[in-house]
């Protein structure tokens, strides 16, 4: 089936989040956010080295609400429900639609961490993954050295694959650096 034909939510609601894709008039919203969690994130992201501009922003938050209708790729924000407070983003990039299998990636703001928000939207974007794009695997990859994120990857019961030793560059410090590669798969098939 193409994946343009495919039914799939724009949001979805956890226990304490609204998980949404990105819509005009956002832009603002992640850029504060990304600025005021630049410190934490720009070891990890990047992307979070140089904040672009509040117009540079909405131009990708459009450019992903397009995406994510072209099923190209699926940005989610992360918002505390009941309110229009931005606490992270995550979402799941395509990575093969013939299996189909899906990385997904996160970060949360600085004041929003270490109260399991992250680990409640992977989970729930798991279960959006199997339920409305059929995924038959997930994948999370991340730096050796971001105990935070492998963590996440482990509280959501990926399965760890293994180390691809010395595959990059890091961004700041241009050191070789290790990524660690985890994986999920539905309930219902087998694991490795």
């Amino acid at each position: 089936m193409n994946p343009i034909l495919k039914d799939v939510p724009f949001s979805f609601d956890t226990e304490r989040l609204i998980v949404r894709g990105p819509l005009p008039g956002d832009g603002v919203r992640v850029r504060t956010a990304v600025l005021e969690s630049q410190k934490e994130l720009k070891p990890w992201m990047p992307w979070a080295v140089d904040v672009p501009s509040a117009e540079a922003y909405e131009v990708r938050v459009r450019e992903g609400e397009l995406k994510y209708l072209a099923r190209k790729d699926f940005w989610q924000l992360l918002f505390l429900k009941g309110t229009h407070t931005l606490i992270g983003s995550s979402g799941l990039h395509v990575r093969d639609w013939a299996v189909p299998s899906f990385e997904i990636g996160y970060w949360v703001h600085t004041k929003h961490t270490g109260k399991g928000y992250v680990t409640e939207a992977v989970n729930g974007i798991c279960q959006f993954a199997f339920t409305h794009l059929q995924a038959a695997r997930l994948l999370i990859r991340c730096d050796a050295q971001n105990e935070r994120s492998v963590a996440v990857a482990r509280r959501c019961g990926f399965t760890f694959e293994g180390t691809h030793y010395h595959d990059a560059r890091h961004h700041l410090t241009n050191a070789l650096r290790d990524t660690l590669y985890f994986c999920k798969l539905p309930p219902s098939m087998d694991k490795p």
